[in-house]
């Protein structure tokens, strides 16, 4: 090691070398033992381990067993070293299990040291699963002990042991119960905090440094929540006891764990809505409690309630406006931060703190500065605007980058907001984009920039223009590739779309091959979209350049424009047409033809899959990959981040494999539809949850039922579902495979009922009655199994039933050019009376859901409250062809909705079925 690396860290590096401590370890040999050369040693060894150092399994097997020697020295510093080191070394070592009854010793009740919290800790690291019941009796004598970190000790090790055995430490729950209600008692040796939080830390992002005095309240909520997670009556009733109005809402008076009662308060809140009104009034007591943690806690729950209203706002938001004025940054931050986010739902009611959160631009701390600017953004008024991005630009240069996305965000939203104002925030905009910055940064300030070109007209050739200078400098191949597809698209609509090309064709020149590829493209639109023959010969000429360039997908691609550019119907089909096909669906059906192509006589028809329109396809890209505004914005939110939404070709795909999986229903061949969504038969919070999945295929149709046992201490054999078809349904059932076993740890299970189609050619429907079927079994305490005997119980779901929308596949199409196609096709217009639909906007929605079809440039929203025209299209399964309908809807109050239903199809078979289904 030279002599300069050593001088630069003061000599640490080279005393907390790995081998150097690793021979120093002879220490622990010596006689008589030195307890401050050990100390010494213990610690050096322990900050190798925090800081990252790895040991192999035999060097932390030896300093283990060394250190082991320790224990029979009488010097309480010296002991609490040595059980701190013991315990980091155990998940490394070998054979650690063999000190346990050395541990064991000091763990006794009737011995009051110091070093007793550490050594019921490190047993928690040293035993497995076998070996707790061996000391059962020991933790819960610690779990009551007088001593408050003893008991702390003694639960955060129940917290942790609770993975490896659970049942046993179930069991110890009235000791947990009586560790929340007894009165702690100064520890003494200075301990703090016993063991460290569980895990939930502090509210609003800050952690307090609590007094051990009641400390072990937090950490027994914590291991009760853990054993009664399961049973929601349970964490019902332990709220309601401890702190919703009960007996013992005095009792807990640890701050931390009034926090921990606030989050299980949200969360019963959220699924009993009959408790909500007990939980609010709880919740707004704790508005004033004396600490500061809890004021923010109860706050942020009452904000963040389902179908809060403003006047159940104004206390928490007065809350949270006094800490706006607090000295403490932790405080402000932790305000700022939930009204920021209630301000995306309830600008409205944030608005009174807007002086208060003005005063918080100049804040020293900028993260404090960027919420209180990005609230203001959100609650302001149009007037407002201007002096808010002049403050904004001010501190651009002095955030990180995850700051920025969150005020790029803000300034997305306000421009939709008040679009009078996009000239000013375009103008922000650009200027940022030329800023340094990542790639995720970058990236917020186009898809803004994208918002506002779509959304806002008025500002599409001067956003257009400054993505051109953009990509003139752009270090980013994806942004690139986006904006000039951007351009390939809006360009042409422009008034002046040539001075776009120069900038298109420099990419062509100067950049690398998937650039330039993208550029092609784009530079082939401007050929095809507008409707002059000089620019068309430019575009021509540009081209021909293109295919002597060095890469095949460059060249290809020239050629293959080129050849569009001569011919219309090709133009029309490649550039000019709106809908694509769904690359999902594409790709499902092509591996389900490969597999099964020994049944198939005929080619693989493509007008057999559905399309959708690019703007969908686009979407479906991006859902497979979140974008970095979105990973902000999960990462700024307490809650957990909802899942990414499925498309419906990977939905129908996993409904695919799944049946192939099943040997009775492999062999009906591929799946003609699917149903988009699981329909609930049940309420979510009933004893037995029962879902719907509809498959139908040429000769058979599946109904898969998704059940879910929720009661934990029982169990279901033999679960069936009897179905009642109604009159006339031209369905047969084949069998029903039902689930052997369901218990509520397992899940839900697949109950599946399979039908023939008396005639293949014809679309069978109706209605089905359901009840669901099983033996009930209840489950021993002591054993954990089910008893062998049981009795035959039926629990009553929902009627399902099948129609059209079980038979149409929702596809996009341009609208008014299919219609006219197919005007001298089958055709059908008669008119309905909607009595039940209070408003168009209810009779669209009601439609699209019966049909099944996919509605067709934004018809699905009426912009009047009289008169709207829905247009949807569709493609019949099984080779029935496409379907349009058109709805000419007119309302009056009183009389509900009338519909003029007018439908074209390519067979007459799917115009008769539309029209049966209203």
């Amino acid at each position: 090691m030279s002599f300069k690396k050593d001088e630069e860290l003061g000599g640490i590096s080279f005393y907390n070398d790995k081998t150097t401590v690793i021979q120093e370890a002879r220490v622990f040999n010596e006689s008589p033992i030195s307890p401050r050369k050990c100390r010494a040693l213990l610690t050096r060894i322990v900050y190798l381990l925090y800081a990252g150092e790895t040991f192999s399994t035999q060097e932390a097997t030896t300093l283990f067993f060394g250190v082991t020697k320790l224990f029979q020295h009488k010097d309480a510093a010296l002991r609490q070293m040595v059980y701190l080191v013991v315990k980091e070394l155990s998940t490394i070592a070998e054979d650690v299990i063999m000190v346990t009854s050395s541990i064991m010793k000091d763990m006794q009740p009737n011995l009051e040291v110091i070093y007793r919290p550490n050594a019921i800790r490190a047993l928690a690291r040293i035993i497995d699963a076998q070996s707790v019941q061996s000391v059962e009796r020991f933790f819960k004598s610690a779990l009551v002990d007088k001593s408050s970190s003893i008991s702390s000790a003694s639960l955060v090790s129940s917290y942790h042991l609770f993975n490896i055995s659970p049942a046993i430490i179930k069991r110890w729950a009235n000791e947990a119960q009586e560790a929340v209600n007894a009165k702690a008692v100064s520890s003494g040796g200075g301990y703090a905090n016993a063991g460290g939080y569980l895990g939930g830390g502090s509210s609003a992002g800050f952690q307090a440094v609590a007094s051990s005095s009641y400390i072990m309240q937090y950490h027994a909520l914590g291991l009760l929540y853990l054993m009664r997670e399961k049973d929601r009556m349970a964490i019902t009733k332990m709220v309601q006891q401890l702190g919703a109005g009960g007996k013992g809402s005095s009792v807990v008076r640890n701050p931390m764990a009034v926090c921990m009662l606030i989050r299980f308060a949200r969360k019963v809140m959220d699924e009993d809505p009959n408790v909500q009104k007990q939980m609010h009034e709880y919740l707004e007591g704790l508005l004033r409690h004396k600490s500061d943690m809890v004021n923010i806690e109860a706050a942020r729950a009452i904000c963040e309630m389902r179908n809060v209203t403003v006047t159940e706002l104004f206390r928490p938001v007065s809350v949270l406006q006094l800490f706006l004025a607090s000295p403490k940054p932790v405080l402000k931050f932790a305000a700022i931060k939930t009204l920021n986010k209630l301000a995306m739902t309830q600008p409205a009611a944030v608005t009174t703190c807007n002086l208060d959160m003005e005063n918080l631009i100049t804040d020293s701390n900028r993260s404090i500065a960027t919420y209180a600017i990005t609230t203001l953004l959100k609650t302001g008024n149009e007037a407002s605007v201007d002096r808010l991005m002049k403050q904004i630009s001010s501190f651009m240069s002095d955030i990180t980058d995850e700051f920025k996305i969150i005020v790029v965000d803000a300034i997305r939203s306000l421009c939709l907001k008040f679009p009078a104002k996009q000239a000013v925030m375009l103008t922000f905009l650009s200027g940022v984009l030329r800023d340094e910055g990542g790639y995720e940064f970058k990236q917020s300030v186009v898809e803004a920039i994208f918002d506002m070109i779509k959304y806002i007209k008025d500002c599409r050739e001067t956003a257009l223009a400054h993505l051109c200078e953009f990509i003139e400098d752009c270090e980013f191949t994806k942004l690139s590739v986006r904006i000039l597809h951007l351009l390939g698209l809006e360009g042409p609509k422009t008034s002046h779309p040539t001075k776009y090309i120069r900038y298109i064709y420099n990419r062509v020149v100067l950049e690398n091959a998937v650039v330039r590829a993208a550029a092609v493209s784009s530079l082939a639109k401007f050929g095809v979209c507008v409707n002059d023959s000089k620019v068309m010969k430019s575009v021509h000429v540009l081209l021909r350049r293109c295919l002597e360039d060095v890469d095949d997908e460059v060249r290809d691609r020239a050629a293959m424009y080129l050849k569009v550019l001569d011919e219309q119907s090709l133009a029309d089909a490649f550039v000019r047409e709106e809908a694509t096909f769904s690359l999902a669906t594409l790709e499902s059906e092509l591996e389900s033809y490969v597999k099964d192509n020994g049944r198939h006589s005929t080619a693989f028809e493509i007008s057999s899959i559905p399309k959708i329109s690019r703007e969908q396809a686009s979407a479906e890209a991006a859902s497979s990959r979140p974008s970095a505004l979105e990973s902000i914005a999960s990462s700024s939110k307490t809650a957990e981040p909802s899942p990414a939404p499925v498309s419906a070709a990977e939905t129908q795909s996993s409904y695919s494999a799944q049946i192939a999986a099943v040997p009775e229903l492999s062999s009906y061949g591929p799946i003609l539809k699917s149903s988009p969504r699981p329909i609930q038969l049940t309420e979510s919070e009933t004893e037995y949850v029962v879902s719907l999945v509809k498959h139908v295929f040429k000769e058979h149709v599946v109904f898969q039922f998704n059940v879910s046992n929720t009661i934990p201490d029982t169990v279901l054999d033999e679960v069936t579902v009897l179905m009642v078809p109604g009159p006339e349904t031209g369905l047969t059932e084949d069998f029903i495979i039902p689930i052997d076993s369901l218990n509520s740890a397992r899940g839900s299970g697949q109950v599946y009922v399979s039908f023939t189609r008396d005639d293949p050619a014809a679309y069978a429907g109706g209605s089905f009655g359901c009840t669901l079927r099983f033996v009930s079994k209840e489950v021993d305490p002591t054993s954990g199994e089910p008893e062998e005997e049981g009795y035959q119980d039926e629990y009553q779901v929902e009627d399902c039933d099948l129609g059209a929308a079980d038979y149409i596949i929702p596809t996009y199409v341009t609208f008014a050019n299919e219609w006219d196609k197919l005007a001298s096709a089958s055709s059908v217009t008669e008119t309905f009376a909607l009595s039940s639909s209070e408003s168009l906007k209810d009779a669209c929605k009601s439609l699209i859901e019966v049909l099944g079809m996919e509605p067709l440039g934004g018809t699905e929203s009426p912009t009047s409250n009289s008169v709207h025209t829905l247009n949807m299209s569709g493609m019949l399964s099984g080779g029935g062809g496409k379907v349009l309908a058109r709805c000419r809807m007119t309302f009056a109050p009183g009389s509900g909705v009338t519909l003029e239903l007018a439908v074209r199809a390519e067979k007459e078979e799917a115009a008769k079925l539309v029209m049966a289904a209203i």
